[in-house]
């Protein structure tokens, strides 16, 4: 299965410092999207598929923070800080509003990767009591590795058929709104769209179902959402 790339929000107004970022992300393998601005990061956030967020505090158009507690409101994805603020209480201000991590500049490459690895395992690990395999009947699903399998069989799925998926799977066994399913995969700019949600259900059950029209796992409740239901 290839789900695509892992897609990094770069949120930086130094457009040297934020040149190299999309650079040395780009050469990992990540896809990148890179705002100068809060409010063309908010944009991007609230319209594009986004899998970890690197938020410089220093914004042009407002502090970095007031990003991070909009995002916050919406979506649990990964969020690291970068910033020129070294001062202890900069760094709890920013994890209290809710980033996962904090850099402070200067910071050396190989550093933000293994911090941004280490965010992204910790996201993937969140799901069901910290679980990253999750089984359904034969089907397998590693939110580490970002793979479905039936037995030794890989299931290919899209890249958004994959986030609607680890989304639910992350909060297994929990309805999970219509509305927050559509933020989270498609971003708050499309939450009122639910026909996008219904045609990407029906998709996975396909996937994920002996018998598509009478779903055993990816349950439909009537009026709230959905709710995957697994095995452990």
């Amino acid at each position: 299965m290839n789900p695509g790339k892992t897609m990094v929000l770069v949120v930086e107004d130094e457009a040297p410092i934020r040149q190299l970022l999309v650079t040395t992300l780009e050469a990992e393998g990540y896809g990148v999207h890179e705002a100068g601005t809060l409010r063309e990061g908010e944009a991007l956030a609230g319209n594009r598929r986004i899998d970890l967020f690197l938020i410089d505090l220093g914004l042009p158009d407002g502090d970095g923070l007031r990003l991070i507690e909009r995002l916050r409101q919406w979506t649990r994805r990964p969020i690291i800080v970068l910033s020129a603020r070294a001062q202890e209480q900069q760094k709890v201000d920013a994890l209290d509003a809710g980033a996962d991590d904090y850099l402070a500049k200067p910071f050396g490459v190989a550093e933000l990767h293994a911090r941004l690895r280490v965010a992204l395992r910790h996201a993937a690990q969140s799901g069901l009591a910290g679980q990253s395999l999750l089984r359904l009947g034969e089907l397998s699903i590693d939110l580490q590795a970002r793979t479905l399998s039936r037995g030794d069989e890989a299931l290919r799925l899209t890249a958004t058929q994959w986030r609607l998926l680890e989304v639910l799977a992350r909060q297994a066994g929990r309805v999970v709104t219509a509305r927050q399913l559509l933020r989270e995969v498609w971003g708050p700019g499309h939450a009122e769209q639910g026909h996008y949600l219904r045609i990407y259900v029906r998709q996975l059950r396909q996937k994920l179902e002996p018998e598509p029209a009478r779903p055993q796992y990816l349950l439909t409740e009537t009026g709230i959402g959905y709710r995957l239901l697994v095995a452990g």
